[in-house]
Order: C-alpha cells, then sequence, then structure tokens
C-alpha cells in the first residue's frame, strides 16, 4: 500500500463538510446499560462516537482512508512489539496516539466515581488516565485524583513500581513516576492506584498511569485498557475477579453507538464454540498469537509459503489477533496469494481506491468467499468481512493489505473487521481463542 495514495486521499476527504457526521449524530439511539460482567463496545471514529462529532470521520471514504493510515503505523507498532531489538515505532496520524484502539467501553475511576471512556487494545498491557492538570493532554474530561478518596500514589521502592516501564522517582517525589516514548512522542505519568469500576463490577486498588504530561504530535484523548497478558494488564490485574478470560463481539464502523460488547470472565461465554490453541511467545506475551495454517479463497487453498505463516518466538514471526487494527495485514507473500486468486476468480478489470489495490466497479461483483485455515478451526468470513464499499456501493475492495511500503515485517495481523459480528473468545488459563458467529451491528 502506497503511503502516499493513502495520505493523498486523507488530504482530500478532510475538506468534505462535517454535516453528515452532524446529521448522524442527531439520530443517536439512547445508549444501552452496561449489566452483569459485560460492558457495552463502540466503535470510536462511527457515526455516533463517544468521543464526540469531532472524532466521527465526515464520510465512509474519509474513514476510510484516515483508517488505512492509521493502521500503517499501528502494524509498525506491533511489529516493533513483535521483534526483539526493534526500536522504532511510528507518528499516527491526525490526534490519535499510534497505539490507541478503535474501540471504546465505559468505566468509573474513583470515589465518588468520575465516569471515563477506556479505549480497548487486546495487544497492549497498559493502563493509563489523562488526570487534571496533564499538559498536552487533549481530552476535555480528565480524571481529577483530587476529588478521589480512595485515590492513591504508588510509592517507590514499591514492587509495582519495578513493573512500570521507565520507572523513576524523581528526589522531590517519594511517589514512582514512569515515562513512555514513541517517535517524537511522549508520555510522562505518576503509577497510581484507585477503585475502577466495570459495568457491575469494581476493581479495588486498580494500577494505572495517571498521565501528566504528554508531548509530540499524538496524545490518547482517553484512557487506555490493557487487555494483554502482562503483569499490570487488566486481565492480569483482575485474575481473581474474571479468571483472564474475556470475548467480545466488534460492532462495524457504521453501526451507531456501543452496539458491541466486552464480556469479562468465564460466565455468559458460549458454550460451542470453534477455538484454536493459543501460542506463548516468552518475548512478547502481549501479543495474541494463533497458529494460521493457510487461507482459503472459494474452495482453492491458495499457495502461501509455509515460512510467510510459521510462528517462531525468536523472530516474532506468525499470525496474532488484534482488536486495535481495522483491516487485515499480511506478509507480502500471503498477500500476494490470497489478492491473485480474488482477481482470477471475479475476472474483472481491477483498480484502487486509496490504500486498497483489489477493487472492481459495478454492483454485481462476484465476491468469493474467504476461509482463515487455523489448527482446529476455520473461520469462513461473511462477504461484509472481505468486502469494502465506496459510499453509494459502485466499487468494492478486498478489505485486506500488504505491509506498507518499504516495511519488512514478519507479522499477520487478523484485525478488527474481518472478527466483527463474531464472539471472539480468549480463554488464556485453557490456552485457547474462539470464534462463533453473532450480530452485534446495529443499523
Amino acid at each position: 500500500m502506497g503511503g502516499a495514495t493513502v495520505w493523498g486521499v486523507a488530504l482530500a476527504v478532510a475538506v468534505l463538510a462535517a454535516g453528515a457526521a452532524a446529521a448522524a449524530a442527531a439520530s443517536c439511539p439512547a445508549t444501552p446499560p452496561d449489566s452483569g460482567a459485560t460492558l457495552q463496545v463502540s466503535h470510536a471514529f462511527g457515526p455516533c462516537s463517544p468521543l464526540g462529532a469531532g472524532a466521527a470521520a465526515p464520510s465512509w471514504a474519509g474513514f476510510l482512508a484516515d483508517q488505512a493510515a492509521r493502521d500503517a503505523s499501528r502494524l509498525l507498532y506491533l511489529d516493533s512489539l513483535a521483534v526483539r531489538g526493534r526500536a522504532y515505532a511510528p507518528i499516527a496520524s491526525g490526534r490519535q496516539l499510534l497505539q490507541t484502539p478503535t474501540y471504546v467501553v465505559r468505566a468509573r475511576l474513583g470515589t465518588p466515581p468520575q465516569q471515563l471512556l477506556l479505549a480497548v487494545d487486546t495487544s497492549n498491557d497498559a493502563a493509563w488516565i489523562p488526570c487534571a492538570g496533564c499538559a498536552g493532554c487533549p481530552t476535555s474530561t480528565p480524571f481529577n485524583p483530587a476529588a478521589s478518596t480512595s485515590f492513591r500514589p504508588v510509592p517507590c521502592g514499591s514492587p509495582l513500581c519495578a513493573q512500570a516501564p521507565n520507572p523513576a522517582c524523581p528526589p522531590s517525589s517519594r511517589a514512582c513516576g514512569f515515562s513512555l516514548t514513541y517517535a517524537d512522542s511522549s508520555l510522562q505519568a505518576a503509577m497510581s492506584q484507585d477503585s475502577l469500576a466495570v459495568a457491575n463490577d469494581v476493581v479495588k486498588g486498580y494500577t494505572f498511569g495517571c498521565l501528566q504530561r504528554a508531548t509530540g504530535t499524538a496524545a490518547p484523548p482517553q484512557g487506555l485498557l490493557g487487555l494483554g497478558r502482562g503483569p499490570l494488564s487488566f486481565l492480569s490485574q483482575t485474575k481473581g475477579m474474571y479468571e483472564a478470560t474475556f470475548s467480545y463481539c466488534l460492532p462495524s464502523f457504521k453501526s451507531m453507538n456501543f452496539s458491541g460488547t466486552l464480556r469479562l470472565g468465564r460466565k455468559g461465554q458460549p458454550a460451542r464454540i470453534k477455538t484454536t490453541p493459543l501460542l506463548a511467545n516468552p518475548h512478547r506475551s502481549s501479543l495474541y498469537y494463533v497458529n494460521m495454517t493457510g487461507i482459503r479463497v472459494g474452495r482453492k487453498v491458495v499457495p502461501i509459503p509455509a515460512s510467510a505463516l510459521a510462528f517462531d518466538p525468536a523472530t516474532g514471526a506468525g499470525t496474532v489477533l488484534d482488536s486495535g487494527t481495522m483491516f487485515t495485514r499480511l506478509v507480502a507473500p500471503a498477500y500476494a496469494a490470497v489478492r491473485d486468486e480474488v482477481r482470477r476468480r471475479v475476472r474483472a478489470p481491477v483498480s484502487s481506491l486509496g490504500g486498497f489495490d483489489t477493487c472492481f466497479n459495478g454492483t454485481a461483483v462476484a465476491w468469493p468467499p474467504v476461509t482463515l485455515l487455523f489448527d482446529g478451526m476455520q473461520v469462513t468470513l461473511p462477504e461484509e468481512n472481505v468486502v469494502i464499499r465506496s459510499t453509494y456501493g459502485s466499487i468494492s475492495c478486498l478489505a485486506m493489505a500488504a505491509a506498507p511500503d518499504g516495511v519488512n515485517t514478519v507479522l499477520n495481523v487478523i484485525a478488527s473487521m474481518q472478527q466483527q459480528n463474531h464472539r471472539v473468545l480468549f480463554d488464556v488459563p485453557n490456552g485457547r481463542v474462539g470464534f462463533a458467529r453473532e450480530r452485534c451491528t446495529a443499523a
């Protein structure tokens, strides 16, 4: 995917009027309540974005262009996590920090509780919240520690402090601080604890980074709920409550409001679900690796070299599930095999749209089904999970891509569009990931 093409389309659609987004906001339905251990999930950049009208894309084409640019940055970020020794991290487009994902849930922090939005990220262990007085944090609703009677700073010398990234204890403070750096963006936070309420449950003494300073071109507009498997992740901190088990159903960008769900714990998970083993990478425990053995287009298993799919903890190679990437990215040989077979089956003149190189004109294109093959599990994707269409439906494109030009990534990333309208189960104690069809996009 050519970076210049993506950015050119993004700039072109940026001048479109935001009237469509405003009209959609006026007709947004009431927000459904969270209940039990189930949180409602919303797309952060959809027509009813909980981040406000400014977060929603002015058009479907605008969203696709912007998200394709975010995906290119996200892929670099994931690749830097997977490969030891790679220190680069890209700059995100617009106002989004590069690893801030595209889905958010509601939560309450402190005593009395203060309402928050938390971004859901399956590939991150971090937990941070923009706090009052944060210099450079672009949020209008920061968490105010002074207003919470249960807020506590984590002291220097605490074992928790040693688990923070780049921990520091300034001479003038007895509280543990830490910092994160991404290209020209950096974050400084104080390690803190407070009561976090999700749905009907309360996590007492939840450890998070209270953001105090953000510099550079991007900063998070909301908090982050890291669902990775590191020691400070939400999953690890709530192991006694939720047994390191969760599932989600992700709604599409076009869905109105919080129509998806994040279900925490074993209760209410599907009794019958197709599963594949969860692979462990000791160097990058946050990433959810699975063994993808092939891809079928129509009835044909396309010719992908085994090395393009092989799991290798030493190099970070393999296939991961990620909620923060929008469109599936495959290593070059794998994508070429899928793309070529789709083109052969459709047998129509090929065009491009933004960053997508396999597009066809007309409304009567017969798209072949695409099936992802895993150890012990096959997931046949509905057409809505494989194809993106122009605003008026006259152009349709394969909703997958290779790595951006000049990036030699080793990761295949099964992204959120391919996961949408599925119940995706992460059962860490039993070492498995499962898929079951479930409609959660609200028209």
